[in-house]
């Protein structure tokens, strides 16, 4: 699989995430405006190959409702959105996947690129991607459940040198260990489970 790809997929997340943080409130309307227009220029490429992409969907949906009330919203709709709306996009987006993978782990479709499609219908292959979006699902949900942490904990600072520290490590470095772990984990489990399947399984991709 090609990891690189549904990590991709994300990029319009981050970069909203990224961004938002930098602004002011009156910036999260702007920065899930920016992440509509990579979604929808990620589904243009990838529909001419092979079809939109569940991430993208959710994606384009997500950032777009956020957009839509940022801007039709007045201040306080701005406050709340900056302090809470950003980093529950993380929580929504983590639930999703989990919530899908019974019935449509996402990593399947990027799997798909580069498994014949003999495979595509192998327990070993459906067991794989289940694992996979369970594991991504739960890391995006931990990310976004450390970003809530830092707005409540931000809410209730007593000094700015103890915020600046939880912010560096709930911000940062989690989300760095996480997402690392996460690659890590998608580049060698299938390899693993088809080892463990053995050479003579025919339903092993």
């Amino acid at each position: 699989m090609n990891t690189l790809g549904f990590v991709v997929g994300f990029l319009p997340w981050i970069v909203f995430s990224v961004v938002a943080q930098r602004l002011d409130a009156n910036g999260v309307a702007w920065s899930a405006l920016i992440a509509v227009a990579m979604t929808v220029v990620a589904l243009i490429s990838t529909r001419r190959r092979h079809g939109p992409m569940f991430l993208n969907i959710v994606s384009l949906c997500l950032f777009a409702v956020i957009a839509v009330v940022g801007f039709t919203g007045g201040a306080a709709v701005d406050a709340w959105l900056f302090e809470w709306g950003r980093p529950l996009v993380g929580v929504v987006l983590g639930l999703v996947v989990l919530v899908t993978v019974p019935v449509r782990p996402f990593t399947e479709e990027y799997a798909r690129q580069s498994v014949p499609q003999q495979y595509w219908g192998s327990p070993t292959f459906r067991r794989i991607n289940a694992v996979l979006s369970a594991v991504w699902g739960a890391a995006i949900l931990v990310i976004g459940l450390a970003a809530v942490a830092v707005a409540a904990l931000d809410a209730n600072a007593v000094t700015a040198s103890r915020s600046h520290g939880v912010d560096l490590v709930l911000n940062w470095v989690v989300p760095i260990v996480v997402i690392w772990a996460g690659i890590r984990f998608t580049a060698t489990y299938p390899d693993r489970v088809n080892r463990a399947a053995g050479p003579t399984q025919e339903d092993s991709p």
